[in-house]
């Protein structure tokens, strides 16, 4: 592998993947504005117009994990070239659609542009000098809340003041503009030790049923029921189908994802512990800008429009894009773990300053920026301690994984919250609406979330790298580099767990 690049170089890497990045994220909260106009949009029900939303979700969680594995065996910069077809194709496709099965169609091809995420989060293993990588890693990862965080507002101040159509032709330009910064400023390294590798087909296809089966029940259970028919077969059948799946791959020689990797304890409880963080930046992101938008007259709600409870939010979404670099000093300085247990501790405080400062703008807008603070902190966290503890050839599949287990968690947290907040109501004008206690107690379950992660990244166990050559093992009080058998650490590995 060719030597990370040097520094002035280096520079517009990190800039392009955060805006690749930051881009792909925008992709999910873009709609969110034409939420109640895309009956009427695409001549049809407000049912079938969800689909619009829950496509790109279900596309996304499945191409990610397959993304990160074709990007470790063709190369990464090749993969996220290819990642940006599908994103320019579909954002064509949304904006010419008059009807809800193109638009679906279109949003499903927009889903798989997420997996240039985990791409660039690990082709910065690969290019970027060590004194660096940290920040950049910290940063890169952030995007997908940074993304989410200002995807609102800007797509809110689009739809009011233009055709909606622009917001996808202006998706559209995003597409091009990453294709033409990757083919010119991304270096063009050597794929590693997975190349020539066998593709895991089958097991692609049997990890895409689970995850649509189990995504699925987890969606749309509140609108089917959670005792329905539909909803307990769709969890069943994700069941049968992730267990075979395990075997499948523990079996296989050239696997789609190496469990064996994903099951060491580092790797794993950082997985587990992204769930976790998923759930809990995903309960704020739903929370607060319902209680911008609700009248006033319910003694509760602030009674902002779409677009200025966007622009509350955007500060929150800004301040990960600040806190990130800081995020990245802090991992360098105390390691990865460190900065992780930092990260959701911040986020629990950030919900608890919003349970008291509720009842204005400027006391949730000053809620979501520590919130946010902490996203920050624990996104740039959970990549650096992935890829201290996998091999340089399964990077971007472990960092793939390590995304689709931060959208499991937002997937699960929508669905917890929304029943909190669909069973705690009071009727107001003939409608019923969450109640204020529903939100205080939706809040207290993203706080205890939060405090769960942080327990859990507790006990992340630290590592030394092993000895090769008579070098040391890494710095840091046991926050070390891990290292498969037989592997060198990447450059500038050691400098993810100092």
């Amino acid at each position: 592998m060719d030597a990370p690049q040097p520094s002035a170089r280096a520079g517009g890497v990190i800039a392009t993947l955060a805006f690749a990045g930051t881009a792909a994220a925008l992709m999910q909260t873009l709609v969110t504005p034409l939420i109640a106009e895309l009956p009427r949009l695409l001549h049809t029900s407000a049912s079938n117009a969800a689909w619009v939303i829950t496509v790109t979700l279900l596309v996304g969680a499945v191409c990610v994990p397959v993304s990160g594995r074709l990007g470790d065996m063709f190369g990464k910069r090749r993969i996220i070239l290819a990642c940006c077809v599908p994103l320019l194709v579909g954002s064509v496709v949304c904006a010419l659609s008059s009807s809800v099965i193109p638009m679906i169609v279109g949003r499903g091809l927009q889903g798989m542009g997420m997996g240039m995420v985990p791409l660039g989060i690990a082709l910065l293993r690969d290019t970027v000098p060590a004194e660096r990588l940290s920040s950049s890693i910290a940063l890169v990862s952030a995007s997908m809340g940074i993304g989410g965080g200002l995807g609102l507002p800007i797509a809110a101040a689009v739809a009011q003041y233009a055709s909606w159509r622009v917001l996808f032709w202006g998706a559209a330009v995003l597409a091009v503009a990453i294709a033409v910064l990757v083919h010119f400023l991304i270096p063009d390294v050597p794929t590693g030790s997975a190349k020539g590798q066998r593709f895991d087909g089958l097991g692609s296809i049997g990890l895409a049923i689970g995850l649509v089966c189990l995504l699925l029940a987890v969606s749309k259970g509140s609108d089917w029921g959670w005792g329905s028919g539909t909803t307990l077969g769709l969890l069943a059948a994700a069941v049968v189908v992730l267990v075979a799946w395990g075997l499948w791959e523990l079996r296989t020689r050239d696997p789609l994802i190496d469990l064996r990797t994903t099951a060491r304890p580092r790797v794993l409880l950082t997985n587990i512990a992204s769930v976790f963080v998923g759930f809990g930046m995903y309960a704020s992101m739903l929370v607060m800008p319902q209680l911008l938008q609700l009248p006033s007259a319910t003694g509760y709600g602030l009674g902002q429009s779409l677009l200025a409870s966007g622009l509350w939010m955007a500060p929150g979404g800004l301040m990960m894009m600040f806190v990130s670099p800081l995020g990245g000093k802090l991992t360098d300085a105390k390691g990865p773990k460190f900065t992780l247990i930092s990260g959701v501790l911040v986020i629990a405080v950030g919900y608890g300053l919003s349970l008291p400062l509720m009842g204005s703008a400027w006391g949730l807008m000053l809620a979501a920026i520590v919130a946010n603070s902490g996203v920050g902190l624990a996104y740039g966290a959970m990549p650096a301690l992935i890829m201290s503890a996998v091999p340089l050839s399964e990077t971007a599949a472990a960092n793939g994984f390590n995304s689709l287990m931060r959208s499991l968690g937002t997937s699960i947290g929508s669905a917890v919250i929304g029943v909190v907040l669909s069973q705690m109501t009071v009727s107001m004008g003939g409608f019923k609406i969450a109640s204020e206690s529903g939100f205080r107690t939706a809040l207290l379950v993203g706080c205890g979330v939060s405090l769960v992660a942080a327990l859990i990244a507790a006990a992340i166990p630290a590592v030394r790298a092993a000895t090769a050559g008579g070098g040391k093992p890494g710095r840091g009080g046991g926050d070390g580099v891990a290292s498969a058998p037989g592997e060198v650490p990447a450059p500038g590995a050691a400098a993810l767990d100092a």
